[in-house]
């Protein structure tokens, strides 16, 4: 049976326009092409496009792709291998998921790595380009920083300082990402820059480069990814703040649809996503999952055991490991037992079979559901995701739509499009509001509220009287009401800019020194709850306590600055930081110091768990 045929998108049309026009030699002043696609919009064949009409052109010999994670390598393998592009396109090439062994392509077109094994391997990797003219693939450039004169010390630098040399050896490039801006405001490796009010921008206009753009409404306008449905689920919770010394106070209860961001809506996050109202937005998911697996069977006239794709899956997103492992379980207690162990998956770092979990949930019918903290999130081709549980404390933009693109690619066998959407279920809170704001006036969508159920009245929240700068306890939360809304293409992009630009000029300024406070306030509680977090598995000597050693850490990465001596921008980076990362893994920073001696010590032997 031939494969289906498959239009190309407009960004795969202008690249394959682009790459058609370098191979007759009309365009031969371009060495760099940027791709810059909304997640979910089908990048993953670009270097398919790129690597077949260059190589059959002459231009180049080999293929080097290279990912951020090594559950991305099979994905890059799949994309040579599709039947139906192997057709569309006319090309026979396969690459191979190559290790540090050497000859990594094995006498095919090329070969799939990862950042983490050119940082381990850089010389290998480099003889390869300088034996081959290669075209240079890396996928979601943005992780990589630019270099700063003589940094060194943390693992993304330790990728730029490894793959530079790739960059200035291959004979031409294409970078691939969903977003061309870091968490931490850091320019991305390679990319040109130019001054735009006095901030940089990326120059899509730079000498011997081309872009190529694919916005999100361009997506939903040809049908590349699908509209989502927001369940936002309000609730409220309750915590103990303070430390041993002064004693620990009950604060709240707090709503997490709280008036704006306020020094209480990330404790109240943290609660929230490690108590009762995690349960109840897990429950809206799963049930949501369940009803509509129900109705693709009864619209194909399947019974109740027959496992068929196109049916429906449920991706669980933890804030961490200890809370995915209590989702699991409390997953696996809502079903037989049988089916249990058959749909419902865990994937995090700490499990030995995370990556087989994953192939399962991405490439059989069954398991239905899966569990993951952040290994899932960014490029996960699993079109069968249909409703996300956004059950994690991350808030910044890029890491947010990808989570979300997880659930917006179309599933081919789910039946017709306007059949299909995405359903994403997520606490309530103002952090998120903003989120989807931004995408909505960026990407030229609108929200359009479909209804909205009532919950139980409370109290709105009371601003703290001091900075919270000492550790929380989770108490209690529970949920209030859910109310949904879809995001589809809307206004013009210049009249959202033009709104956005107005409400902006109407908005009063905050003094500068309370837009510091407020950010010293959410670090330090980001800092004690990573503590928290932490001190409830170890089991403690005597010493200074995790949350002084946790801050000790963050000074280090952060040139030696405290909180107080540091810029507005420099404390929205440690934010972003601390999003993405944990201090337990940097406490090597503090040896050589005998105040943390302990903790390095502890490190170092595998942080002993409490018993039992």
């Amino acid at each position: 049976m031939s494969a289906p045929s498959r239009p190309l998108r407009s960004h795969q049309r202008s690249l394959s326009e682009l790459v058609a026009a370098l191979a007759r030699g009309e365009a031969s002043g371009i060495a760099d092409i940027l791709a810059a696609v909304t997640p979910g919009g089908g990048k993953s064949l670009l270097p398919v496009i790129a690597a077949s009409r260059l190589i059959a052109a002459g231009l180049v010999d080999r293929v080097v792709w290279v990912v951020p994670r090594d559950s991305l390598r099979l994905q890059a393998e799949e994309a040579f291998a599709d039947p139906a592009w192997r057709a569309a396109l006319g090309h026979s090439l396969s690459v191979r998921a190559a290790d540090n062994s050497p000859d990594p392509s094995r006498g095919l077109a090329g070969y799939v790595t990862t950042y983490q094994a050119v940082a381990a391997s850089p010389g290998l990797h480099l003889a390869e380009m300088r034996r081959h003219r290669t075209l240079l693939v890396v996928d979601e450039v943005h992780h990589l920083p630019a270099l700063a004169d003589g940094e060194t010390g943390s693992e993304a630098a330790a990728w730029s300082s490894a793959l530079l040399p790739l960059f200035r050896e291959a004979r031409l490039r294409l970078l691939l990402s969903g977003t061309l801006e870091r968490a931490d405001g850091r320019r991305i490796l390679w990319l040109p820059y130019r001054q735009e009010g006095g901030a940089p921008v990326p120059d899509i206009e730079a000498p011997g480069w081309a872009v190529i753009g694919y916005s999100r409404a361009e997506a939903l306008a040809e049908k590349a990814v699908l509209p989502v449905n927001f369940g936002a689920l309000d609730g409220e919770a309750s915590w103990l703040e303070g430390g041993r010394t002064s004693g620990q106070a009950r604060v709240g209860p707090h709503r997490l649809s709280g008036p704006g961001p306020s020094a209480t809506t990330r404790p109240a996050l943290f609660t929230a996503l490690r108590t009762g109202f995690a349960r109840d937005l897990l429950r809206e998911a799963f049930f949501a999952t369940r009803r509509l697996r129900a109705e693709r069977r009864r619209r194909r006239g399947l019974t109740a055991t027959e496992a068929v794709r196109g049916l429906g899956k449920l991706l669980v997103v933890a804030p961490d490991q200890a809370s995915a492992q209590g989702y699991h379980a409390m997953l696996q207690a809502w079903m037989p037992e049988e089916q249990a162990r058959r749909d419902v998956r865990i994937a995090t770092s700490a499990e030995a079979d995370a990556h087989a979990a994953l192939a399962a949930f991405r490439l059989t019918p069954e398991p239905a559901v899966l569990v993951t903290v952040a290994m899932a999130y960014e490029g996960l081709d699993a079109p069968e995701v249909a409703v996300v549980a956004a059950l994690t404390h991350i808030r910044s933009r890029p890491w947010l739509e990808q989570m979300i693109a997880r659930a917006t690619r179309v599933d081919p066998h789910a039946g017709d499009y306007a059949g299909q959407h995405a359903l994403v279920f997520h606490p309530d809170d103002p952090l998120f509001a903003q989120f989807r704001a931004r995408i909505e006036t960026e990407q030229a969508t609108a929200t359009r509220p479909r209804k909205r159920p009532t919950g139980a009245a409370s109290p709105e929240p009371r601003p703290l009287s001091r900075e919270a700068d000492e550790g929380i306890v989770p108490l209690e939360s529970n949920a209030l009401g859910l109310r949904y809304a879809m995001l589809r293409p809307g206004p013009s992009v210049a009249m959202a800019r033009q709104d956005a630009r107005q409400a902006e000029a109407e908005a009063a300024p905050l003094p500068p020194s309370r837009v510091e406070r407020a950010l010293r306030a959410r670090v330090a509680a980001m800092v004690t709850a990573q503590a928290v977090e932490d001190e409830a598995e170890l089991r403690l000597p005597g010493g200074a306590p995790l949350p002084h050693r946790y801050n000790a850490v963050l000074k280090r990465l952060f040139n030696n600055k405290s909180r107080a001596a540091m810029t507005v921008e420099e404390l929205e980076a440690a934010l972003a930081w601390l999003e993405r990362n944990r201090l337990q893994d940097h406490l090597h920073l503090l040896e050589g110091d005998s105040r943390y001696a302990w903790s390095v010590r502890r490190r170092w032997a595998g942080m002993e768990r409490r018993p039992g």
